[in-house]
């Protein structure tokens, strides 16, 4: 094994051999992405994947859930009797309360997706604090193109 070989593997180009032949070097691209504070492996596009990617909840997005439908709660419940009240109780500010109780009109099937780690990996909480459509149709369409 002392010359060197001509092997391709796959579309990412060929592996070399060192001159003692004991040594070979696989170029393979990739790209690090910090995603919820943990760093991801991206393959490039087109590309498999070397193993099935586990689905990863998103605890901040479940989280934003889990505190709008709470706050609603308190609301509807008429412990507090505007979202002024509710905000000055919780010490937060009222605009962004108001925009974390819009995730109470998310579609079902967002939500499901959501808390089973099955969204798309590019969703963030800032996404969804943005307006988006009441119609839940609208609302996946518009999900799926963050993809």
């Amino acid at each position: 094994m002392t010359s060197q070989q001509n092997l391709v593997i796959g579309q990412f180009g060929r592996p070399t051999l060192s001159k003692d032949g004991r040594t070979i070097s696989v170029h393979i691209p990739i790209s690090m992405r910090n995603q919820g504070g943990r760093k991801q492996v991206v393959t490039p596009a087109g590309a498999t994947p070397w193993i099935p990617i586990p689905p990863r909840v998103n605890n901040t997005l479940v989280k934003a859930i889990v505190r709008a439908h709470r706050w609603r709660d308190m609301l509807e419940s008429g412990n507090y009797a505007t979202v002024r009240d509710l905000a000055k109780a919780e010490t937060i500010d009222e605009v962004y309360l108001g925009r974390v109780l819009r995730l109470t009109l998310l579609a079902p099937k967002i939500v499901e997706a959501i808390l089973e780690g099955k969204h798309p990996a590019t969703l963030e909480l800032d996404d969804l604090l943005k307006q988006f459509p009441i119609e839940w149709e609208q609302q996946r369409e518009r999900l799926t193109e963050a993809e």
